[in-house]
Formats: structure tokens, sequence, C-alpha cells
């Protein structure tokens, strides 16, 4: 299915929804330091599409009518990925976000961590005045899940093997994670049907495995001018990725097996680049990882057929499709 939307047209029907969410999001990150206030602002004024408050607003949409603690909700999900994004930036010593100088870059190591712990202190503070326990409980257990897909790619890193299986558990977890629980809070804070929440987590889940998927296809096949941060990023970590599993499991002479694991150790410049994306074509891992990719968007359309169409609807439709056609 083609789609012809931009994400500013997707966005159209919770124009309105997204001004408060912003109200919200930028109060929650407020503070009395001069230099948190600063290093917020640059925040706000980079920050990214905005996808995971997107979600949250949209399925509260779809299924009932938002309250203030959808929109605290969506700014509570959007601190915590902005926090892993710093956090991983210092780990990852990245120079660029979102085409832009990173924090670390700007303000070295030790503040952008310790921006990254008040971000997530601040997280802690809005949950608690949420006053909803089922809130409190899914955002605990889905800040457990993503550390321990962080920490899982980390242990993988070492031994530089990883099987499918285990991708698709680590993806789950640090990314598809998030975006579920986005879409249930969306649930749990408008019409709280245990049938709505069930479908929407299973729509953001395959959402997330999608998105995820799709950043790892960028990770080989884009450049740092389109998709805004540093290239190559998880080859430079040693992080192997779908097209990269799917063509260390085809039938791949020694010697391509060779060159990739010698890739993955000592780096990526344009000429490995370019050996490594001829190996990974001819074996057809780009093509498979759009397979899986196009599969898991499917199957989070799939996952919106008990809810009424709607505006809101369709652009949980519209989204998941621009996903898989992005080219940053």
């Amino acid at each position: 299915m083609k789609l012809d939307k931009e994400l500013k047209e997707i966005v159209v029907p919770i124009l309105e929804d997204i001004k408060i969410f912003q109200q919200e999001f930028e109060e929650a990150l407020r503070s009395e330091v001069r230099l948190i206030n600063l290093i917020s602002k640059y925040l706000i004024r980079h920050k990214g599409k905005g996808i995971r408050p997107i979600l949250t607003i949209l399925s509260a949409r779809a299924c009932g009518k938002p309250t203030l603690n959808s929109y605290k909700a969506a700014a509570l999900v959007e601190l915590i990925h902005i926090a892993s994004l710093i956090h991983d930036d210092v780990v990852d010593d990245a120079n660029k976000r979102r085409g832009f100088p990173s924090i670390n870059r700007i303000w070295k190591n030790k503040a952008s961590i310790v921006m990254g712990d008040f971000i997530l202190s601040k997280v802690l503070t809005n949950l608690i005045q949420l006053r909803d326990f089922d809130v409190l409980d899914l955002i605990s257990s889905t800040a457990v899940s993503l550390s321990s897909g962080e920490m899982l790619q980390i242990e993988k890193s070492y031994t530089k093997s990883i099987s499918e299986d285990v991708y698709f558990t680590m993806i789950r977890n640090k990314t598809a994670s998030l975006t579920a629980t986005c879409c249930e809070l969306g649930v749990i804070t408008s019409s709280r049907e245990d049938n709505h929440r069930h479908a929407m987590k299973s729509f953001g889940e395959n959402f997330g495995m999608a998105f995820q998927i799709k950043d790892d296809l960028f990770d080989i096949l884009g450049s740092e001018q389109t998709i805004g941060k540093n290239t190559n990023s998880d080859l430079s970590k040693n992080m192997i990725t779908l097209p990269i599993i799917h063509t260390l499991s085809s039938d791949i002479s020694r010697s391509e097996k060779k060159q990739i694991r010698k890739i993955l150790k000592n780096g990526s410049s344009k000429k490995d680049m370019k050996i490594l994306t001829n190996i990974i074509e001819e074996y057809d891992g780009f093509s498979y990882a759009e397979l899986i990719m196009n599969d898991y968007s499917q199957k989070a359309i799939d996952s919106l057929s008990i809810f009424p169409d709607s505006p809101y609807k369709q652009s949980l439709i519209d989204l998941t499709l621009y996903n898989a056609q992005r080219t940053y």
C-alpha cells in the first residue's frame, strides 16, 4: 500500500492535542537550575518527530477521549525516550543527533549524564502525581524492558554473534516495549477497556518492531545528511542487525563471511561499507529485512480492526505506512 502523506498531514486530526502535550512536556522539564533550562531549551528546539507522544494521543482518540493524564503520559514517554538518547550518545561518543551537535558534544559527558538522570527523576516525580497505579505499573515495567534490551545488545556486541530470535527479543525490549506502552497509555487514560488495551498494545509492539528494523536499514544504507546522526553507529559498536544476520546465515562463502567479520571488528570506512553493502545485496539481506518489516507493519494495521473507522484510526494506519516508506 502506497502512502503519499507526510507526517505533518498525518497528525492534522490531533494538532490541538499536540499543543496541550507540548505544554505538559515543557512544564515537566522546567527547573530552577539555569544550565538545566538551557539544555532543555536546546532539546525542545531540536526535538525529533515526536512519534511516541503521537502514538499515545492517537490511541486515546481512537478508543475514547483524552484526559489530562493522557497528555501527561505522552510527555512522560517522550522524556524517557529523550533520557535514553542522551545516555546513548555519551556511551557511543556520538557527535550528532537529529542533524545537530549532540548534548555531550556541547556540554560534555558529565553534564549530559546528569541531565539524563534529571529527566528520569522528573519522570518519577510526574509519574507519582498522576495517581494512577496502572500507569505506574506499566511505565515501571517498560523501564526494565528498555534497560534489558540495551544490555542484551551490549552483551552480544562482545561476542559479535547473534541469532534472529535473539535480535527480535532485543529490539522488542529496547524499542517495541516503549511504543507498545505509548499506545497502552492512550487506552488506560481514556477508555480503559481491556480489549482496547490488548489491541493497542499489539499495534504498538508491531509498529515498534517495524520502526527499529527500518532504523537498522538506515544504519547501513542511510547517509548522515538524511538521517541526522552519526552513520553506521551500530556497525562501529559491533552491533549486528537483521540484514547482516540474514546474510551471515545464508549460503555465504568463507571469505565473504571473513570480510564481514573484519568490517564489524575494525570499523566502517566508505570502502568497507561499499564491500559490506554489496555482499548484503548479493544475499538479499536488505530485501529480507524489508519483508520482515512489512510483515510487522501489516500485523500492526490488523490489530486496529476492532476499532471503528475514524480520522484517528486512519492516522495510526498512515503512521505505520509512513514508517515503512520514510527516508530518514
